[in-house]
Order: C-alpha cells, then structure tokens, then sequence
C-alpha cells in the first residue's frame, strides 16, 4: 500500500464530536471498498472448492470461512496493535488499540475518517492473506491444524510483515506495495510453498487424475474476485479521488490482459483455450497489479501483466518436474505474480511521482521482497514443525482417502461422493 509516508505515520487520532470533521464521501467508498475486500474470501472460496475433488469441496471451502472468524477475532483483539500501532522493532504496539478500546470515536485526521472503518478495511487484508495459503496444501490437512497455523502465521508473520512495510517499520517509505504484492502474495506465496513441501503431495499425485469437481463454481469464484480486487487496490488509495481512479483503472486492464494473455498463449499451445486458463490469467494479472496500481501507467499495467502470465504459466508447468505438490498454485501465480508486480513495477513508474532514482527504488523493492521471502519462509517452517509434532497437520492415509467433507465435517458437498 503505497500510501504517503505521513500516512502511515500520522495514525495519530482525534475525538471530536459526532461525525464533525468526517469526510463522507470518502468514508463511503472506504466502506464500500470494505465489504468488497470482505467480498473476495467467499470468492475464493468458491474458487478452490470448484478445483479440488468431489469428496473435498467443503472442507476447502471451510478454510476461507473459517479465516473470516479466526482472523476476523484475532484482528480486533491484537492484530491491529501489532500491525499500526508505534514501532517497537520487531512489530508495532498501542495498548489502547487492543480490542479497539481507544478508538470509539476517533477519526484519522489526514484522510477524515472514522479509524473504525480504517480497521475494519486493513482486517479484510488479514484475513484473505493466510486464507490464499491453504489452496497450497488443499486435500490433505487437519482442520484444527490448519485452524492454529493460520492463527499463529497471522500473529507471527502477517502482523510483523505488514507493520514493516505499512504501519511504520523500517521498510515504509521505501518499499512500494500499493495494496499487498509483498505483504499479501509473496508471503503467502512462499508459505504455501513451504508447507506444500513439507507436507508431501497427496496420495496418487501425479500419477493419478485429480481434476476439477466444478470449474463453474471456480469461474463465478474468479469473477468475485475481479469485482472485489476494486476494492482492495482502489481502496488501499483511502481516498475517493485521483489516485483511487488511478489505481482501479490499472487493476481492470491487468486483470483483462492477464487472462486474454493466457487464452493466447493456451491457444498456440493447446489450439484451445481453457476456462481454468482464463482464470489462471485473471488471477496472475491481479496480482501483479497489486503492488503497482496507484503508481504506474495504462502501459506499464499491461507490460506487467504479460509478463506475469507468462512466467506463471510457465512455473504452474514446472511444479510437476520439480516434484512438489501446489494444488491450487499459490507459489505459481501469487508468489511468483506478486515477486514480479513488487520488483517489475521500479521500471514503470509513473514520472513525477517523488520516487527515487531507478537503482534506489529497485533496491528498496528487492529488499521489501526478500524479506518477505526469507521471513516468511523460516516461520513458517517453524511453525508447521511445532503443530505437526503436536496437534498433526497431515490428515492419516485412509482419511485422505475418504475425503477431508466426510472425515473432518461430516458432510458432503453434493449427493455423490468422488473418491479418486
């Protein structure tokens, strides 16, 4: 989120009496933005249900819910006193941020809005981060082990990560991450990576056919996620003017080059183009976009775009060869989309926009993303060891077999169970 320096800095509040001083115009499109980030989880819900197996789609799609309640909690009662309270090094701290006690009726005096509001859109952002991570390790964990890890990996890695790229850390103001390129897809990325590694790949991958129960439900899930990406990166302006026109714009064309790139490529490839193809291209166009859109130009979007794609594509081809198993391709398109978005946007930056020179910027931006690499990855690792060896992640053999609906929630998605 590429909000000004003075932004992030400036949470410093105000009481005054009801509604005086609020800018409502930008309060309502904050709220708007709100519930349309809020809107991309059940999209991505439907997203991965639609791609796993029969005998999984509820369990899938329990992962998003189930991060709406966890992390929605966990925001209110410390999260956002980690992520925008002062700076004390490793994350930031307010006591009167815990569970929201001192900001009943304060507004942010820079941008003229409620801080409620402010929270509750920044909350949206926790609780999709780690919710992206489960696509990696679909089909094959415990619910309650997921349910901890995403708890801890919040506290532990989101919080801290956000706090040194948006809240004040030592990476504001120089990292660019618009709306979560780093923040949200490279760390989510990368964890995904690491747990798809450790946990091993389901029973019969590759050898044996695990296709899609439902690439209806995931297209509708994908066009959810379109709408609601508005939000989140127009959003991450809070403002309602240029710069969230700007921002929105740059978000459209790259979702729609994104996809029209993979159709292309699939077509000279494959002489056909794929639904999951398309939303594969969506997907990688809206990721890429997310660092970048308040700060680059029609054409920079697209060039972004296309490469993304194609790159993407390219690394959900070579996971097979590598021998890990990705399910859903969160490292494929968020963290290799979001690497690219984070690094690539120092070479379309808008003119005049108060940056530094080339080479500066290009630095901040591969600092912001190592450290999400490195920091990431290293926690993450830690905390799959320490849940596995305690509660257990991996769901048993025959458990696997017969489905994480049957097993964990005792449910079925539709009539029939597939048990491939």
């Amino acid at each position: 989120m590429a909000f000004p320096v003075s932004l992030l800095l400036s949470l410093s509040t105000t009481a005054f009496a009801a509604d005086e001083g609020i800018d409502t115009g930008t309060t309502a499109w904050m709220l708007i933005s709100t519930a349309l980030v809020l809107l991309m989880v059940p999209g991505l819900a439907m997203f991965y249900g639609g791609l796993v197996r029969t005998k999984n789609v509820v369990g899938t799609m329990m992962h998003s819910f189930s991060a709406m309640a966890i992390i929605g909690v966990a925001w209110v009662v410390v999260g956002y006193a980690m992520t925008f309270g002062d700076t004390h090094g490793w994350c930031g701290w307010r006591s009167d941020y815990v569970l929201l006690r001192g900001i009943d009726s304060a507004i942010l005096e820079d941008q003229r809005i409620p801080q409620y509001v402010f929270v509750m859109f920044q909350g949206k952002f926790a609780i999709i981060t780690p919710a992206l991570i489960a696509g990696a390790f679909a089909e094959r964990v415990r619910f309650l082990g997921y349910c901890v890890f995403i708890t801890l990996w919040s506290l532990l890695v989101y919080n801290p990560l956000a706090h040194w790229i948006w809240g004040g850390g030592f990476l504001t103001g120089h990292a660019i991450d618009f709306a979560g390129g780093t923040v949200i897809h490279v760390s989510a990325g990368v964890a995904g990576l690491v747990a798809a590694i450790y946990l091993g790949p389901r029973k019969g991958y590759p050898r044996t056919a695990m296709r899609p129960n439902n690439l209806v439900m995931t297209l509708m899930g994908a066009g959810l996620l379109w709408v609601g990406w508005f939000g989140f990166n127009a959003g991450s302006a809070v403002s309602s003017g240029l710069k969230t026109a700007q921002a929105l714009t740059m978000t459209q064309i790259a979702a729609a080059t994104g996809a029209m790139t993979w159709m292309v490529l699939e077509g000279l490839v494959h002489r056909k183009a794929t639904s999951l193809g398309l939303v594969s291209g969506i997907l990688a166009g809206l990721v890429v976009i997310t660092p970048a859109a308040g700060d680059v130009l029609p054409g920079g979007a697209m060039a972004l775009a296309v490469i993304a794609t194609l790159v993407c594509y390219v690394a959900v081809l070579a996971k097979i060869r590598l021998g890990y198993d990705d399910t859903l391709d969160v490292f494929g398109i968020h963290g290799v989309a979001g690497m690219i978005g984070a690094v690539g946007l120092t070479f379309f930056l808008r003119d005049g926009a108060g940056h530094p020179d080339l080479l500066t910027q290009l630095w901040f931006q591969v600092e912001g993303v190592a450290v999400a690499i490195g920091y990431s990855a290293i926690v993450t690792l830690g905390l799959l060891l320490a849940i596995d060896r305690t509660l257990g992640l991996r769901m048993p053999l025959e458990a696997e077999r017969a489905g994480m609906d049957h097993e964990l929630h005792g449910e079925q998605g539709y009539g029939l169970l597939d048990l491939n």
